[in-house]
């Protein structure tokens, strides 16, 4: 045998058994149960929508995606422990503006970088957000409202947990009006919204999810949505920038994220997942339930949403002087 054929021979093998020694996210994926990190509680919105895009995945690439709850030190605990994760599609973060967009600004002595460290693979909701007023607060319009904050400083106030949209719209707002109103920190949304229907806070800027039905059952009353359309089911509310705040357009989002490094091929096939999934019926009439809006996409364009808006709630945390160190 020449040394040339011994060579080649040689390659070959080599070539094989590289080919049959490749990870199964290459050839097969998946082969194994995925796990899904929540960075928060269960039980929460997030959690509850992060369970139910965990099932469609499931359904459609055939395997086990388990949901795994690691909160902490404001969802970072369960962002750290994804990006140091293998690269290989099975551990996957449900994120959100919050865990990816908020608390880096918040933590920042932590110095994570979603985007150097996660790979965008699917977003998936918007939340609209929408600034309601206490019954024991006067005003019936965004303007009225500006107009008796004005006329009373100090009177009126917001409460909401640090660094939450609830904190960060409301002081946008605040800034914007130029008005004299208080922050008053809670350590969750649940305690805030209780104070603001007995009138011990007086307005707030948060989702849809949890303040429709007060609206509906004239709990509070919603005063603008913070989007450049008005919401189908609230037809008589006009958008914030209607009501004269120029690009008071802000919605809290949703998508999954993988370890930076995830094989191109692995990505694709999950966003085809959560893409297909956004499809079903169940998950939209689960959407509508949470007064979200589904927001298919290429990878690429969840990137790109995620530099658009990573940057503009750090500039709300920065706004805000909130930090969590």
């Amino acid at each position: 045998m020449t040394t040339r054929r011994i060579v080649v021979g040689a390659l070959l093998a080599a070539g094989a058994w590289l080919f049959a020694a490749a990870p199964a996210t290459a050839q097969n994926y998946p082969n194994r149960v995925i796990k899904m990190i929540v960075p928060f509680p269960p039980g929460g919105p997030i959690d509850t929508m992060g369970r139910l895009v965990a099932h469609e995945v499931s359904t459609r690439l055939g395997q086990e995606v388990v949901v795994e709850n690691r909160p902490g030190a404001g969802s970072t605990l369960g962002t750290k422990a994804v990006a140091a994760a293998e690269a290989d599609g099975y551990t996957l973060l449900f994120g959100s503006s919050g865990s990816l967009a908020v608390a880096p600004a918040l933590y920042a002595k932590l110095n994570i970088e979603p985007l150097k460290v996660l790979s965008p693979v699917a977003s998936v909701s918007l939340l609209p957000q929408v600034f309601v007023v206490a019954p024991s607060v006067p005003a019936k319009s965004v303007q009225e409202f500006v107009a008796y904050a004005k006329a009373n400083p100090g009177k009126l106030n917001y409460g909401a947990g640090l660094g939450t949209p609830p904190h960060l719209l409301s002081t946008l707002l605040k800034a914007k009006a130029d008005i004299d109103v208080t922050y008053i920190p809670y350590k969750g949304s649940a305690a805030s919204i209780t104070d603001l229907l007995a009138g011990q806070t007086h307005f707030t800027i948060d989702g849809l999810l949890g303040l429709y039905p007060l609206i509906k059952e004239g709990k509070v009353r919603a005063l603008g949505i913070a989007r450049a359309e008005r919401w189908p089911e609230l037809p008589q509310v006009p958008t914030l920038v209607e009501s004269g705040f120029p690009d008071f357009t802000h919605d809290a989002w949703t998508g999954v994220v993988a370890p930076a490094g995830t094989p191109p091929n692995v990505i694709a096939a999950l966003n085809r997942a959560v893409n297909d999934g956004l499809q079903s019926a169940e998950m939209k009439q689960n959407l509508a339930r949470f007064s979200a809006i589904a927001k298919a996409g290429t990878p690429q364009d969840f990137a790109a949403f995620m530099r658009s808006e990573l940057p503009k709630w750090a500039e709300l945390v920065k706004l805000a002087g909130a930090t969590a160190e």
